[in-house]
């Protein structure tokens, strides 16, 4: 009797005891929903290989890196994992490492970590630094869809395209690295805080049973951490409850692809879901008639434009690219399909560049007596030039597309639309190409993460094989290794003649904008960026 009794007082012990803990430990923070276009255009996470607008979004929430950028400030540079830097001389960079932080699987975060993942096997391959102007020897192809252990072999075009000139990556001791290029290189700190120099465990990179599974499930040292992904369905990240900038304010974060926008819209209404992003304008004043509504965003460093085949015969002529430069009225685009709420940029360019902005460069005025007076010099007769289109991937995709096709044919350029369903398919070389979509970020504050990322040697439409134009190459070697910062924005304003006058690579349209809708009772603000930050002190309700 005496031994049930005891046990009997230690089972009541017991459970007493675990209801007062639990109360104590109640976790109350609430879980949100989140209705988005698309989550990721490659169905994975690494961010080498998903380097998109949708794949921005949740970057951040996982992944971190070594330099942030302050988005809630002036767009400077800020701490992130590291937590100082300074330069011995303009080719190394060193930088202390931030102590006490710890990886979604319970590592500890060290210099290990950080010489993994810009190593050959976390991100370069068997590709050397670029010290003569030299083009890569690898096209851009993107993931094979096969799983595979080699990391390098699925994407090195992507780092070398980001890191062009970085030889090694050393550790000085536990908590010290140092970043040495092959060149000099001024925007080396902002190369560290670009999409795609995430730091994640390399632990959990080498123990991965494929380059796949890794990839769709990076450990990383975000605020919250990867719990399940269903490609093309849902999302699940949870709180990760060591992060070291404070306990995240949000129990789970749940992501779900919906993508007609009237479907994320009457979901929000109807408290389906918490968020609803990738708004068009003119859907704004709906949401916000219900009191309980708002909608936040505005202009992003993002520009939208579109991309030029010019090896396509009808688009060889650079006077018929021209002519269709001429031909746009982009004020119209912005005030018909925008309602005002983004404009026309100088070019491929933002002020975020500081010195290098070029502030009195124009892009192709809107001129169609131009237009048809170079077409007929060219030689143009009307012949189709292929627009290939995805839809609605960017917001007023397809609208835009049927305002430029109409102002091309009032010119007398004879533009088709063909739909595509991915990127893959959008640079399909089997079938001619002539124009496609697509939109160029700001990915640091130097004309390096735009204009030379997308359109240079190492960029996705030379290696696509799109564009080619030497001197342009050339003037894209000076902006990677010069220290002179007046030769290097001087190779910037001629790149502007040749890649938008010249010998035109692209149009660009207006400035791209991002415009989200939520609870108005949850207090959450917008960045001038298409990622979302639910970081302590920017989520509550």
């Amino acid at each position: 009797m005496r031994k049930i009794t005891r046990r009997a007082a230690g089972l009541l012990a017991a459970a007493t005891a675990l209801p007062r803990f639990a109360i104590a430990q109640a976790d109350t923070r609430p879980s949100i929903t989140i209705a988005v276009q698309r989550i990721a255009n490659s169905n994975t996470f690494d961010n080498l290989r998903e380097h998109s607008n949708v794949g921005e979004r949740t970057a951040m929430m996982f992944n971190e890196r070594l330099i942030e950028v302050d988005w809630r400030g002036n767009l400077a540079q800020k701490p992130g994992l590291a937590t100082s830097w300074h330069r011995p001389d303009d080719r190394t960079v060193e930088l202390k490492l931030r102590e006490g932080v710890v990886f979604h699987n319970g590592d500890p975060f060290t210099a290990e970590d950080v010489v993994a993942r810009f190593s050959s096997a976390g991100m370069f391959g068997d590709t050397r630094p670029v010290v003569d102007g030299k083009t890569l020897a690898h096209a851009f192809t993107g993931l094979t869809g096969q799983a595979s252990k080699d990391l390098p072999k699925e994407i090195p075009p992507v780092a070398r395209r980001l890191w062009p000139g970085l030889d090694r990556v050393e550790i000085v001791d536990r908590h010290t690295v140092r970043f040495i290029n092959a060149t000099p290189d001024v925007t080396l700190e902002g190369r560290m805080a670009a999409m795609g120099s995430e730091i994640s465990s390399h632990r959990a990179r080498a123990e991965a049973a494929s380059w796949l599974e890794y990839a769709r499930k990076p450990v990383g040292t975000g605020a919250y951490a990867i719990r399940e992904f269903k490609p093309d369905t849902f999302l699940v990240l949870d709180a990760h409850d060591q992060y070291w900038g404070g306990r995240p304010p949000v129990k789970s974060i749940r992501l779900v692809e919906v993508p007609e926008a009237s479907s994320r819209i009457n979901g929000l209404l109807a408290g389906e879901y918490q968020f609803a992003c990738d708004i068009a304008p003119d859907q704004i004043g709906a949401i916000e008639a219900n009191p309980a509504f708002e909608v936040q965003g505005g202009t992003i460093l993002n520009h939208r434009l579109t991309s030029f085949d010019k090896f396509h015969p009808q688009l060889a002529d650079p006077r018929v690219r021209l002519a269709m430069a001429h031909a746009i009225d982009r004020q119209a685009i912005v005030d018909a399909l925008w309602a005002g709420r983004t404009s026309v940029p100088r070019g491929l360019q933002w002020e975020f560049f500081g010195d290098m902005y070029i502030a009195d460069w124009k892009t192709p005025e809107y001129d169609p007596a131009k237009s048809r007076q170079l077409l007929k010099e060219a030689g143009y007769k009307g012949d189709p030039i292929p627009y290939r289109l995805l839809n609605n991937y960017y917001v007023n995709q397809v609208p835009t597309s049927q305002v430029l096709v109409e102002m091309w044919k009032q010119v007398g350029v004879n533009v088709v639309i063909e739909m595509r369903e991915t990127f893959v398919q959008l640079r399909d070389r089997s079938q001619p190409r002539g124009v496609r979509d697509w939109s160029s970020g700001a990915t640091l504050n130097d004309p390096v993460g735009s204009i030379v990322s997308n359109f240079g040697p190492n960029g996705a439409a030379q290696q696509a094989h799109e564009y080619a134009n030497e001197e342009f190459s050339r003037l894209c070697v000076v902006l990677e290794t010069s220290a002179d910062r007046a030769l290097r924005r001087k190779a910037f304003a001629r790149m502007l003649v040749i890649a938008e006058r010249e010998d035109p690579a692209y149009i660009i349209l207006h400035q791209a904008a991002t415009f989200t809708a939520k609870r108005k009772e949850i207090k959450w603000r917008a960045m001038p960026a298409y990622q979302m930050d639910f970081n302590p002190g920017n989520f509550a309700v």
